[in-house]
């Protein structure tokens, strides 16, 4: 398989574009950003000859999603969230929580997925595991050994609770049940460039991470 990690946006989001190597089909995981930063995905598209089939979000908050409709446009991919991120962040609330910052948000989904939802990818099976506390709808997705978590799971740190539908409680929660039993040597993509290193592996955020070594196995 091929992955390729690419920091977009003024909230220097990491974009992923996963692909089989095989088939050459790809999808672009968390496309945030203007003109550019699409024009940078489509580059890196282009140089590894590879065919966008999918817009994945891990959640909904418009850092992650406002390149879906360029990215969309540009390739006609189709789009793909969790379908209580989809309803969530197409509220009236939302868009202007989205302009707050200078974002828009996006548009409703073309594919709308629950926890477990597989998708294949060439020969490759993307599963979408619900990882709620983020947002309600916040998702990671996994595919061979990879994992990449969105704004669930950073390095070294977990994502803020403190917005429209997050609670701490409820990430914690997700980590615990749904992450932390996969094996250890499963590569951490994170949704940010937060921690001290871009990638990690869920055996090291066991021992270093200290959401998981404090609250969740010292609890």
């Amino acid at each position: 398989m091929i992955i390729e990690q690419i920091t977009v946006g003024e909230m220097e989001v990491f974009c992923y574009l996963v692909a089989c190597e095989e088939t050459r089909e790809a999808a672009a995981i968390d496309p945030a950003g203007d003109k550019d930063d699409i024009e940078k995905i489509i580059s890196v598209l282009e140089e590894n000859d590879l065919q966008l089939s999918y817009i994945i979000n891990t959640h909904g908050h418009a850092d992650h999603t406002f390149g879906n409709q360029l990215l969309a446009g540009r390739t006609g991919a189709k789009t793909v969230m969790h379908e209580l991120d989809d309803d969530l962040f197409t509220t009236d609330e939302a868009k202007a929580w989205a302009a707050a910052f200078g974002l828009s948000a996006a548009p409703p989904v073309d594919i709308r997925i629950t926890d477990g939802y597989r998708l294949p990818l060439g020969k490759l099976i993307l599963e979408f595991i619900h990882t709620p506390g983020h947002t309600p709808g916040a998702v990671c997705v996994l595919v061979e050994n990879n994992l990449i978590t969105g704004d669930t799971l950073f390095v070294g740190a977990v994502g803020r609770t403190d917005l429209p539908g997050g609670s701490m409680e409820t990430l914690l929660n997700s980590i615990k049940e749904k992450l932390l039993p996969l094996p250890e040597d499963t590569v951490v993509w994170p949704g940010h460039d937060y921690g001290d290193q871009p990638t990690s592996t869920m055996g090291r955020e066991k021992e270093t991470n200290p959401y998981i070594t404090d609250f969740i196995l010292d609890a």
